[in-house]
């Protein structure tokens, strides 16, 4: 199995500088928003993330294809970075401390494409999370500072927490009666959103979670965590990793029943 340690210090490198271009520019009173055709918010720091990591990577990788929320694909080949430079751009711009700067290096086999390395770094609230494909998950400060990651070991819904974004998605999908469902059979749900969900599932404090409508830059670098910290990540029709355009990641002996609730 190929090893990733340079790629995966390279993603720390690149968060670190990211962490220092966001946090400067949080809460900042004058922070310039704008709203793209898509009609979601896009913020100055957004861009000015996106476009220090891309700078970085053309000089360490220039190989490297490079796919990114706010400036699109640019370069080919069978390695691509996959950037998020701001994940929950609304709660940044509204001063909650719950977003981060998503980093996966995803690698095209014959399967496909797959995240091969995840960093997810929320220095807001001072934790980073990550992970290498064949060499574990991990949270902490950094690469010398660690703590594996293992997920939870509950396996009946009864005694599961679920993590969730908002029931907007859901009711567009018309899958709200399930998430209903899901959620009254549930022990306890929390609506903790984007990257942080699956950071917990991974953790092991959360059992489950789901959303009913993503990018590929939303989920790459947290599918690869939850799988390295022995969970399961789908699309919401059951298919692996990070393609179905939504997601279901759990602690793997919950997956199936998660599908059955919310799934297509």
């Amino acid at each position: 199995m190929p090893e990733y340690d340079d790629d995966l210090r390279l993603a720390h490198v690149l968060a670190d500088a990211a962490d220092a271009t966001t946090t400067a520019r949080f809460k900042a009173l004058d922070l310039q928003v704008e709203t793209k055709p898509d009609m979601t918010p896009v913020s100055e720091a957004d861009r000015a993330a996106e476009e220090l990591i891309r700078g970085q990577l053309a000089r360490a990788r220039p190989r490297d294809a490079i796919l990114g929320e706010e400036y699109g694909v640019e370069g080919t080949g069978p390695r691509r970075w996959v950037i998020d430079p701001i994940d929950g751009t609304k709660n940044y711009v509204r001063g909650v401390p719950v977003w981060a700067t998503l980093i996966s290096l995803m690698e095209q086999g014959e399967g496909g494409w797959r995240p091969v390395v995840g960093v997810v770094s929320a220095p807001a609230l001072g934790r980073r999370w990550w992970a290498a494909e064949g060499s574990g998950a991990f949270t902490g400060r950094s690469l010398t500072s660690a703590t594996p990651l293992r997920v939870s070991s509950v396996s009946r819904i009864e005694d599961a927490s679920f993590a969730y974004s908002s029931l907007t998605g859901w009711r567009e999908r018309g899958g709200l009666d399930g998430f209903l469902r899901l959620s009254d059979d549930c022990w306890r749900t929390r609506g903790y959103g984007d990257f942080w969900s699956y950071m917990m599932v991974a953790e092991g404090s959360v059992d489950i979670c789901a959303e009913p409508e993503l990018s590929l830059w939303d989920m790459a670098a947290v599918a690869v965590v939850v799988q390295e910290a022995g969970g399961t990540f789908t699309g919401l029709d059951g298919r692996p990793g990070p393609h179905g355009g939504n997601a279901a990641a759990s602690n793997g002996l919950l997956h199936e029943t998660l599908l059955g609730y919310l799934g297509d």
